[in-house]
């Protein structure tokens, strides 16, 4: 089993982020927020494609037509197909103006989780967007925002705040999309850093990318840690599962300003296969 992260595309990306496994065109997709780039690339050719989003975009879900819903700077919601946008879900929140939309995940109804970064006015939320149009605060008080996973029997989602430095969970409800009795797993300190992107595997294990931690960390449902991977790079954003097997991990990581100390290879797109079995992500129905 090679342990070592390859680089998959070599990027300088200010903050590569929401990699996205897509299974019908066997593609990755993923953001660079900042630059408001969108990439993808197929693995079987080695080519890559960039797209302008025009602003930046936070995270992004596939759609079960195939398209994606872009979640976007002023609580903006718009669907994206080959190259350009076709739709408009939400035109902004009046309350995330000057704000923008950061991690996002799909639930098995089709619900998107969707969470805001924190402004020096008012702290962050999680919001719920439902199929109708329906937009529910989940949360208050998140610092920022971040990844989030449900387990395998879909009782359980995972939920990660990088400036809090928290990844919780919370119980889930399928039928309603509730979300109750939330509980904090872990609290990484110092050099371990910040819980950034994560997903669940097959087995239902959480696999954590820590922001200024150089790890991608491998956790049981409990929160306690079974294996470590280091980077080359401070800064480690996400990971997907995907390939044809869905045993392919993409990580993304971010140069955030200072390639110096943040590593030379920081802001690309990097690749494992450690023969653990990923599941596909659930599509939204927006």
């Amino acid at each position: 089993m090679n342990t070592y992260p390859d680089v998959l595309v070599r990027q300088s990306c200010d903050t590569g982020e929401g990699p996205l496994w897509h299974p019908d065109e066997q593609r990755i997709y993923w953001l660079d927020i900042p630059n408001s780039l969108l990439f993808r690339h197929r693995p079987k050719t080695g080519e890559t494609e960039t797209f302008d989003t025009g602003v930046p975009v936070g995270g992004m879900t596939l759609q079960s037509d195939g398209s994606l819903a872009l979640f976007m700077a002023e609580g903006a919601v718009r669907i994206w197909q080959d190259g350009a946008f076709v739709r408009t879900i939400l035109e902004e929140i009046v309350e995330e103006r000057g704000n923008r939309f950061n991690d996002v995940i799909a639930d098995p109804e089709g619900r998107v989780f969707c969470g805001v970064m924190s402004t020096e006015a008012r702290a962050g939320r999680l919001y719920r967007l439902d199929p109708n149009g329906d937009l529910t605060v989940m949360l208050e008080g998140t610092g920022t925002a971040n990844g989030m996973g449900f387990s395998p029997d879909l009782t359980q989602m995972y939920f990660c705040d990088s400036r809090l430095r928290t990844l919780s969970v919370f119980d889930y409800e399928r039928t309603t999309g509730a979300l109750s009795n939330r509980r904090i797993l872990l609290t990484p300190e110092g050099d371990e850093g910040k819980p950034d992107g994560m997903t669940v595997d097959a087995e239902g294990c959480l696999w954590s990318a820590r922001w200024d931690g150089a790890r991608l960390v491998q956790l049981d449902s409990l929160g306690h840690e079974l294996l470590r991977i280091d980077f080359p790079v401070r800064n480690v954003s996400c990971v997907t599962f995907g390939g044809a097997d869905y045993k392919d991990m993409f990580i993304t990581t971010a140069r955030a300003g200072d390639a110096e100390k943040n590593g030379t290879l920081s802001g690309s797109l990097f690749h494992l296969n450690l023969g653990v079995q990923g599941r596909p992500e659930f599509r939204s129905a927006l």
